[in-house]
């Protein structure tokens, strides 16, 4: 399939978590770097990421999470777009995730893992470089 355009990722903020700062900074850099986002707001559900990204036709998902609920979040994300022959979207996130949950949840299917301190142009390139490739 050609694909034209920019580059679509949706940036939410899945669970209770109100600390949004870090995936507003990411937004504003995908979207500088001339990237289409849609950034969902806080307390977003699993089902309402999933839904915005298939209904927004997402080549991303970006999730900040820095409530400790990592490894619940993300592993629904996953699920979720399988289960809704989505599983093309990549996922990627960031937040206070420790060391030893990275490898873990790049098991399960999240692309990767962006944690505290890492330069904006880094996500950006990254995403350039990985949005499409599933």
């Amino acid at each position: 399939m050609d694909v034209s355009g920019p580059i679509r990722v949706v940036v939410a903020k899945p669970g209770l978590d109100g600390h949004d700062r870090g995936a507003k900074v990411i937004a504003r850099a995908l979207r500088d770097a001339g990237m289409e986002v849609i950034y969902t707001g806080l307390h977003q559900t699993p089902e309402q990421i999933v839904d915005t990204a298939i209904q927004e036709d997402a080549d991303a998902i970006g999730l900040s999470i820095l409530s400790g609920a990592h490894n619940t979040l993300f592993a629904k994300v996953i699920e979720l777009l399988k289960e809704r022959d989505a599983a093309d979207i990549t996922v990627f996130g960031g937040g206070i995730i420790p060391e030893g949950d990275i490898a873990p949840l790049k098991q399960q299917g999240v692309a990767e893992i962006f944690t505290p301190g890492a330069p904006t142009g880094d996500v950006v390139a990254w995403v350039r470089a990985h949005a499409r490739a599933a």
